[in-house]
């Protein structure tokens, strides 16, 4: 698998991603969102993949152009790495827990966009962080990765281990989905992903 860089920059954003599969021992998140780093960097590691980001934006406005961004950017990192992979299992799952929350994630990376966001938060904010930006992270990422994307928070009481819980699973679902088939040809019946 291919190392692969994506660079996005507009009067709102700027955002470097670059991600290998191959490699777990770089994490480098810098956003300048403390919140968004933290849940970046628990995607990278239980994911067991590199990933390194650059993320700067209108903070001065909201942080919600620098989130939606983020997740739109690192979605075409792994769209990107579909294509350059050849086939992947397609599919992945995970179920996390962290202290009073329990979440799962399934992937299928299909190259058909979907979001399904079964998420409440007990609380609106972690520290000073809008747990609904998390869902727009999620809709970019799923978007641009071309991916069903269904994410699901059974129980818990502490928003900030909801959202935790949620990019572990991420993570771990997208090693699985983005891992390189045994087979040559795509897992699907018509031939071809999408």
């Amino acid at each position: 698998m291919a190392l692969i860089s994506v660079k996005r920059k507009t009067k709102e954003t700027d955002i470097e991603v670059s991600l290998d599969m191959k490699d777990n021992s770089s994490i480098d998140i810098k956003t300048e969102s403390p919140f968004l780093s933290h849940m970046l960097n628990a995607f990278s590691f239980h994911g067991g993949f590199s990933l390194k980001i650059k993320a700067s934006g209108d903070m001065d406005i909201d942080p919600h152009h620098l989130v939606e961004d983020s997740g739109l950017v690192i979605g075409q990192a792994f769209s990107q790495l579909a294509e350059k992979t050849g086939p992947i299992c397609r599919y992945g799952h995970s179920v996390i827990p962290m202290d009073d929350s329990l979440s799962e994630v399934t992937i299928d990376a299909c190259g058909r966009p979907y979001l399904v966001y079964n998420v409440e938060y007990p609380q609106n904010y972690a520290g000073d962080f809008d747990l609904s930006l998390i869902r727009e992270f999620m809709q970019a990422f799923a978007n641009s990765a071309k991916i069903n994307l269904h994410c699901q928070n059974h129980y818990g009481l502490n928003g900030h281990h909801i959202a935790e819980s949620l990019f572990k699973a991420l993570g771990k679902a997208a090693a699985i989905a983005y891992k390189k088939a045994d087979s040559g040809s795509p897992l699907s019946t018509k031939g071809q992903l999408a």
